[in-house]
């Protein structure tokens, strides 16, 4: 499962918030909204134009916003 809880951590240190981000760089509510609720049963998906997107603008590097975390509800290979 992609875990997006490290993302929470960098805004928090950043000069960036939910505002800006929205405001400021027109990222959509709907995206911060499914990197926030990743967690629940159903694993919402962000494009790696975002986490690109991100990355520059929270000045950071993917493990920053992202990172893997091994799940028996990841689908079979």
């Amino acid at each position: 499962m992609i875990d997006y809880s490290p993302f929470w951590d960098t805004l928090e240190k950043s000069e960036e918030n939910w505002y800006t981000l929205t405001k400021k760089y027109h990222m959509s509510s709907s995206t911060l909204y499914r990197l926030k609720h990743n967690r629940l049963k159903h694993n919402k998906d962000v494009s790696t134009k975002t986490l690109n997107d991100l990355c520059r603008i929270l000045n950071c590097n993917i493990c920053d916003i992202v990172q893997y975390i091994p799940s028996e509800t990841d689908q079979c290979l």
